[in-house]
């Protein structure tokens, strides 16, 4: 008797593409994590990932190009992970909120893979402004808000909101390079930590009148 059973629907072009994308970039994320951009070679990253060179090189004009796509992913993962940790922690207030997420970033930047591949080979892998508007990519917003609703309600001074969310994020993007670069990254960000609830904290006191 003829076989009852379906046969699995074939899968369209875009979708095979997007699936042989996310296997590179999920296969080349802990080799990069582990061993650095410098020392993963293209051979090793298509065959964690199962599929061939020629298929890479249709989806990533090179390593870089892939470099750059992990990157984006570990960025929108740490994105994420500090709303959902304001969240989870029920702080609404937006200046605690601020001191919270800025907690939450230097303990991500722990992890292997924010560590190297964000912070030390990030910059020099991608080149400062590329690196720069990447990382800024899913934070920007979150920050910008937190501050407009800190000024909304009075515990922040009105003032414009777009460079200041700059101000910040370089300090905290500088905080995280500092504990990455350490000896010792625990020392490194207990002090980062002391260092931007201060800065944070500074943000809420009114200039004094001319």
């Amino acid at each position: 008797m003829p076989s009852t059973t379906p046969k699995p629907a074939r899968r369209s072009q875009p979708e095979r593409s997007a699936a042989t994308r996310e296997a590179l970039v999920t296969a080349a994320r802990p080799l990069f994590a582990a061993h650095g951009f410098a020392h993963v070679g293209t051979e090793a990253i298509v065959a964690a990932a199962a599929v061939t060179r020629g298929a890479m090189y249709h989806q990533f004009a090179d390593k870089t190009a892939l470099f750059a796509a992990v990157l984006e992913t570990v960025e929108a993962g740490v994105a994420e992970h500090l709303v959902e940790r304001v969240s989870a922690a029920g702080v609404t207030e937006p200046v605690a909120a601020m001191r919270l997420a800025a907690r939450a970033w230097l303990e991500a930047c722990a992890a292997p893979d924010v560590r190297r591949i964000v912070l030390v080979d990030g910059p020099s892998v991608l080149g400062w402004t590329r690196w720069r508007a990447l990382c800024q990519r899913y934070v920007f917003r979150l920050v910008h808000d937190l501050l407009a609703a800190a000024m909304d309600t009075g515990r922040v001074p009105r003032q414009p909101v777009v460079p200041l969310t700059h101000l910040l994020l370089g300090a905290s993007d500088e905080a995280a390079l500092y504990v990455a670069e350490s000896a010792d990254p625990d020392a490194a960000r207990t002090e980062m930590i002391a260092a931007l609830d201060h800065l944070i904290n500074g943000l809420t006191t009114p200039h004094p009148a001319e």
